[in-house]
Order: structure tokens, then sequence, then C-alpha cells
């Protein structure tokens, strides 16, 4: 156990699952216990059955994949994770981090994530083959004539036909974050637990702050780390997202200038933000050569290898060593590979389906901006969340993240009747167990013994 925690006496409720006392006819899924089988490097693997249609609980069924890392010392029961997204797989993440938390959780809690529906394992959305995919993703993302956006709302349509015949209406229309949170209160009680202890980031605070709306009294411990406000409309949430990234891309830069290798030729931001626009348009007007295979870099391989590169400050120096070799040389390999790293492009050239999936939940979640082709009709969630009757709810803000932020972590700590805002003065998409060693006792502290923390700022060491 950490210093941090140790000697703190842990508070847990009665491990009793809600069944009986669900209605509606879903009392067997409230019933069920997963069937939990070693699957390598001690995890353990099962799924369990949830209605495609929660209003039709008695027609199709379909299966979540799970797994988890037992506790390793006294339980207090399971915490469980979501990763991000949407369109992330939980349990290729938990598999592929080493389960995230600090050995003093992991020592009272079994660690859970799972494939959420039309996710990974979880009845999966399909859309295109890898050769559309290639070609959807290398749109030109600053269209500079009619004919370029043309293209765009074409392949646009194309996706939304792909995605219909390969997935069916049944599934996309119920891939929503509305469903996603349900699924998530039957797998707490198919888990044993009579409380739910969640950690959550990115997209992951979006479903737990739904679920905390719909389910505040089955809540021990929640924490939001890398905040969405789900009251934001779409089209405000992609503007913040830009002002992020380029917040977060200024800040590399000063970094970048304390570097030998830096490869910007004045040491200015906004001299380094001019020669990163001119590499934007070198790949727009001939695409940068590529040594990996035939694709071309162009300048949505670029921008979308920048942008990728802001999510984690771990990853700047391989962006210096790829912007390096683009102006040396016109060489964009590096930058490919980190494009296909974000992108779910596999060593092989086949993708995941986290693409796929990220437009099928957003289609549903957010219909009336981003999805004019989509074939099934979405349900915005209404209102701004409060979620009365709950205990008090960690949010995490980075002050510099891209993706989602600083400003919308604040948002959202002000909507709930008992939220709890730790801000996080670094870089980087989310908080939680990315240097701040502050950060990391206050969330473990608080998810051990279920005692909020007060409202206060962390910084981090790392760079």
């Amino acid at each position: 156990m950490t210093p941090a925690v140790a000697g703190l006496l842990a508070v847990a409720g009665p491990a009793c699952p809600v069944g009986a006392a669900e209605s509606g006819g879903l009392d067997a899924y409230y019933r069920q216990r997963p069937a939990w089988t070693a699957c390598g490097n001690g995890y353990e693997c099962a799924d369990v059955t949830v209605p495609l249609d929660y209003a039709k609980p008695d027609g199709k069924k379909i299966k979540l994949s799970l797994t988890r890392l037992p506790a390793t010392g006294k339980k207090i029961g399971s915490l469980v994770l979501n990763f991000g997204g949407p369109g992330g797989s939980g349990v290729a993440a938990l598999k592929g981090s080493g389960a995230t938390v600090s050995a003093a959780v992991r020592e009272r809690f079994d660690i859970v994530s799972f494939d959420p529906r039309g996710v990974g394992g979880s009845s999966p959305v399909r859309c295109l083959d890898t050769v559309r995919q290639d070609t959807y993703l290398a749109l030109d993302p600053t269209p500079d004539n009619r004919a370029e956006a043309k293209r765009a709302d074409k392949w646009d349509k194309v996706f939304a036909k792909s995605c219909l015949a390969h997935s069916g209406k049944a599934l996309l229309s119920h891939v929503g974050t509305m469903d996603v949170a349900k699924d998530m209160d039957v797998l707490r009680s198919a888990l044993g637990d009579e409380r739910l202890n969640y950690l959550g980031f990115s997209y992951g605070t979006y479903l737990g702050s739904i679920y905390a709306d719909l389910f505040p009294k089955r809540i021990r411990t929640m924490v939001l780390d890398g905040a969405e406000d789900p009251s934001q409309p779409a089209s405000d949430f992609y503007a913040d997202q830009d002002r992020g990234f380029d917040v977060a891309t200024k800040s590399f830069l000063r970094n970048c200038f304390k570097s030998k290798d830096c490869p910007f030729r004045v040491h200015t931001v906004k001299a380094a933000m001019k020669q990163l626009d001119e590499l934007y348009q070198r790949a727009d007007d001939s695409p940068l050569r590529n040594d990996h295979d035939g694709r071309q870099v162009n300048e949505a391989i670029v921008r979308t290898a920048v942008n990728a590169a802001m999510y984690q400050s771990s990853s700047w120096p391989l962006l210096r060593q790829a912007l390096a070799k683009a102006y040396e040389s016109g060489d964009g390999t590096k930058l490919l590979l980190l494009a296909d790293g974000y992108n779910g492009r596999m060593p092989d050239g086949r993708y995941d389906n986290s693409l796929d999936a990220l437009m099928a939940v957003n289609c549903v979640d957010h219909p009336e901006e981003p999805c004019p082709y989509w074939p099934v009709k979405g349900t915005r969630y209404p209102k701004k969340v409060k979620a009365d009757g709950a205990p008090p709810i960690v949010v995490v803000g980075t002050t510099r993240d891209p993706a989602t932020p600083y400003k919308l972590a604040k948002a959202l700590a002000g909507q709930l009747s008992k939220g709890v805002l730790l801000t996080n003065d670094a870089d980087g998409h989310t908080g939680y167990a990315t240097g701040s060693a502050c950060l990391d006792a206050k969330v473990d502290r608080y998810l051990i013994t279920a005692v909020a923390p007060k409202p206060s700022t962390c910084t981090s060491t790392k760079a």
C-alpha cells in the first residue's frame, strides 16, 4: 500500500447486487454472474448478456465482452474502467495498460473493463473495408474548392450506407450512451456490487455522467477524468477541441525548442506554427514520401499525426523525429505510423472497429449536427446532469488537455449536485497515472475510502 493511503480504513457497502428490485422484465439480466476464465498474464475474461433494446427485454440479446484483474488483497469490490472513445475497446486497453491504477487500488479492487456494445468483442459495428477506410481517412480536411467538398460529402454518404449494410438498423439504433449506461448497471449487479466504483477517461466521463444521472444512488465512488460536458452541443465541443489542440501544439513547440533535435528553423511559437502550416500545405499540394507502403502521406495524415501526439507528452520526442524527417527529406513514414496508431490501423493493414463505432455512437448521441446522412435517428441527452442523490463525484481537468479542454471539467463539476473538481496543471489528455503523484494520491484515497477530496490543484512533474 502506498504512503498516500496507508493506514486508512476502507469504507465499503454490502456486496449484495440489485436484482429482484428491478422492474420491466430485467431481473434475469441483473441476477446473472460472469463465468470468468483465465485469458493470459493474470487476466480473466467473461461476458454478460444484455437486451439489445431495453424497451424489449424479451427480444434480441447481445453479449458484452469483459476482462478483469482480481484484487491482490482484501477486496472492497470491483472498479470499472472506461478508457474513452467512443469506440475504444476496454478489454484491449486494460490488457495493454498494466492495470492503469496504483498497487494500492489493485489491492482493494477487482479491476474490470468491458467493450461497450458496438465495440471490439461486443457485437461490433462494421462499416468500411480497409481500402475504403484508407480513402476515407485521407480525405482533405480543408477542402480548397467545391469539388473537394463534394467528394467529402459523397464519402459521408458512403460511410453511412456501408454501416447500415454491414451492421443493420437494429444494432445502429442501440449503440448510444444511454444504452451503454444501462448496460453498466447490469454489469455492476453481475459483478456482485450494490454500488458502482467507476473510473472513466475522456468519453468515459460522458458515459459516467449519464450513468450518474440515471442511477445516482447506485454509486459508491466515481472519478471522471478528462471531462466532457454532456449538455454541450457538438459544434461547440468541436470548436473547443480545435482551440484545445492549438494550445497543446504551442505547448509542444515550447518544449521542442529545448531539445537539440527540434526541427523548427526559428524558435518562436509564431514562426514554428507558420512552419507547421507550410508542411500541411506542402502535403496537400504533393503528398510526402512513404517508405512503409503505397499510401500517400497527405494533409489529412500529417494533421492526424500531429494531433495524435498531443494526447500525451511522452509522444513528443517521436513527433519531433517525424517532423524532422518530413522537413529534411520529405519523408512522411514516421508521420504515417503515428496517424495509423491513432486511427486504429494494425500492422497487418486491417483496422479495428474504433472509427466505425465512434461514428455510430456519436451519430446516435449527437444527431443534430455531425451526421446528416445517418440511417437511424438518434436521441440527444436533453439536459445538464445533476445526479441528485449521488455521493460526491470527482472530476479531473487537465489545464492544457487538447481533446477535452479544462473548461469542460469545470462545467461538469459545476453541474453535478456534488461535483468536486481536481485541477491537473499539466500537458496531455487526462491526468490520473500520467505523472502527478499529488493527483494520483487524491484519487487513490477517494477510491479506497469513499471520502471525497477538497477541490484543489496538482502540478505534474512530467514535461
